[in-house]
């Protein structure tokens, strides 16, 4: 397992960090580097490179707002929603249309990406946990058939205080309504979709382990769910937050309260390499850019053990990995 050594000098945070390795045998590990792209928010997650736009779309779900960041121009647009926002994904086909999360309902809404301007709900595509009316949507992402994948989670309160075993991960295809997929989730994360494996990667937070499920991409069905890499086993702190895959099949999975990102191998069970984040509070990840060799990561910066000081919070971007991702999925509405 590789474990990089993140530093900076002086007293103030840089924008730009490096990472060092002490071993001789990793020096090509020193061209990583993670560079703060936007200010602090209280929970960024969900990012999603479009990679038709070129841009970058993540939220901040207690604010209530979604995001747009174009990296050749550096101009970040946001907007703000009427309630808590899991997730941004565009409609397959057009520039202007995303499906989201808020609260328990699952929205196409229509945002011309610039800042300020209103988002406008073009449909409901359905209300979910309606027997369970404290939950709300955490996280969502399309499979690589453009089916919507998302689930809930329990009400928190006080932050850091969750109802235990309330949501549930749903599916939805077209303009359908939703179908659930399993139950009892705490907190419903990280999704990832390995098509050459036929397999399902997902996280219930609390959990502190992955979930391995079958994978059928003709009918985006999931059956025989098993946990492939858990947290107390490999004596990991924090919880496995938001999590994206590379083209190698290693996932990369962030960890809540850990202050890093893991690459693991899901087929081995096996932690590849553990790279620090300048942020107690990792949310989520995504690759992107033109070549989809830099990974996006999502802060959060949540009073919940103390004073989460910037750069907590910040979106950041790394590169110099030396791997690359899949294209995002789009959702296919139609």
């Amino acid at each position: 397992m590789f474990v990089l050594e993140l530093k900076w000098v002086g007293s103030k945070p840089p924008e730009i960090f490096y990472f060092y390795s002490h071993s001789e045998t990793l020096l090509d590990q020193m061209s990583l580097k993670i560079e703060k792209i936007s200010e602090p928010l209280l929970l960024g997650e969900g990012p999603h490179w479009d990679s038709d736009q070129k841009v970058l779309y993540f939220v901040s779900i207690l604010e209530h707002t979604i995001h747009r960041y174009d990296p050749a121009t550096g101009e970040h647009a946001k907007t703000k929603l009427d309630g808590r926002v899991g997730f941004i994904v565009p409609v397959d086909g057009t520039t202007d249309q995303f499906v989201v999360g808020v609260e328990r309902k699952f929205l196409v809404i229509q945002w011309d990406g610039t800042d300020g301007a209103p988002a406008k709900t073009l449909k409901v595509l359905g209300e979910v946990d309606k027997d369970v009316p404290t939950t709300r949507i955490n996280d969502g992402k399309a499979d690589p058939k453009g089916r919507l994948f998302g689930g809930t989670m329990g009400n928190e309160d006080p932050p850091g205080n969750f109802e235990r075993a309330k949501g549930s991960l749903y599916r939805i295809v077209g303009p359908g309504a939703p179908e659930k997929l399993c139950d009892k989730i705490d907190i419903s994360n990280g999704l990832a979709w390995d098509l050459e494996e036929k397999a399902f990667y997902y996280i219930d937070s609390l959990e502190r382990a992955i979930r391995r499920y079958d994978y059928d991409a003709a009918t985006g069905d999931i059956s025989n769910m098993k946990l492939i890499f858990d947290f107390d086993k490999n004596d990991l702190e924090g919880v496995p937050d938001g999590m994206t895959i590379d083209t190698d099949g290693n996932l990369w999975v962030a960890v809540f309260d850990g202050s890093s990102l893991l690459k693991v191998d899901p087929r081995t069970e096996k932690l590849l390499q553990k790279i620090p984040i300048p942020a107690l509070q990792v949310t989520s990840a995504t690759f992107g850019g033109p070549n989809l060799d830099i990974l996006f990561v999502t802060t959060a910066s949540i009073n919940i053990k103390g004073v989460q000081e910037p750069p907590c919070g910040a979106t950041f971007m790394i590169t110099g990995l030396g791997v690359k991702g899949h294209p995002n999925a789009n959702f296919k509405l139609y």
